[in-house]
């Protein structure tokens, strides 16, 4: 994943029931402008995130097997820079943590971590990169993607949603992404679509937003009888 997946949202809660967008012109284009006015609003007002997180990765290559990962997320914008990310799984046993340009992944069942630069970012370390979205200006999602209306959605848990397609203008390490954008113009679900056609899959879920979060709570402790192991 690439540094067009690290930029911008949050939304100033917006009285309108969730059928009240504008109306639609024969591309959608109405609609794709009003949920990205929404998802700009959400990004200038969002300060911080606590939520529950699940992440789907299927592998097309094995007949689209699926593997499951949930846990709970940190998350704490930073305007100039890359946000910070804490994902601590439960099944199985991992933290990842993304600060300040680098992720550091932790096994303590296995005893070992993997940790570099977030633009070189593999495996489950991906993880973070999905949830960029959320850090995303409508700007930026102009500019380097080309988007598709796809239709209203109801994710897991029964939050109505927006669904956008989106294709890179220029070539990139993925295919394209999926975006699930709730009524206040948070992304609650995304979906990243590999060149191979594997699916990494990420729902947000319990959302406690603007809560105070320190800097401190994104580093993580590695034991010294860890080791070191290449991504």
């Amino acid at each position: 994943m690439n540094n067009l997946l690290k930029k911008g949202l949050f939304a100033a809660i917006v009285a309108v029931v969730f059928g009240a967008a504008g109306p639609v012109d024969a591309n959608g284009q109405a609609t794709i402008n009003d949920i990205y006015k929404r998802m700009n609003d959400h990004n200038k007002a969002l300060t911080s995130l606590r939520a529950n997180v699940t992440m789907v990765k299927m592998n097309s290559q094995l007949g689209g097997v699926t593997d499951t990962t949930e846990g709970k997320v940190i998350y704490l914008p930073q305007r100039k820079s890359d946000p910070y990310v804490r994902i601590d799984w439960v099944k199985p046993v991992e933290t990842l943590a993304v600060f300040k340009g680098e992720y550091v992944l932790y096994r303590p069942n296995l005893k070992q971590y993997v940790t570099g630069s977030t633009k070189s970012a593999k495996g489950n370390a991906k993880g973070g990169n999905a949830l960029a979205f959320i850090n995303m200006s409508s700007a930026e999602l102009r500019k380097n993607f080309d988007a598709v209306y796809v239709g209203k959605a109801t994710v897991k848990g029964g939050v109505e949603t927006w669904h956008l397609r989106l294709t890179p203008k220029t070539p990139q390490s993925f295919k394209s992404a999926e975006v699930w954008v709730d009524v206040n113009g948070m992304p609650v679900q995304t979906m990243v679509v590999e060149k191979n056609d594997d699916t990494t899959t990420v729902l947000l879920s319990g959302l406690e937003k603007n809560v105070k979060i320190d800097g401190a709570s994104f580093k993580v402790t590695i034991p010294k009888d860890a080791k070191k192991v290449e991504a």
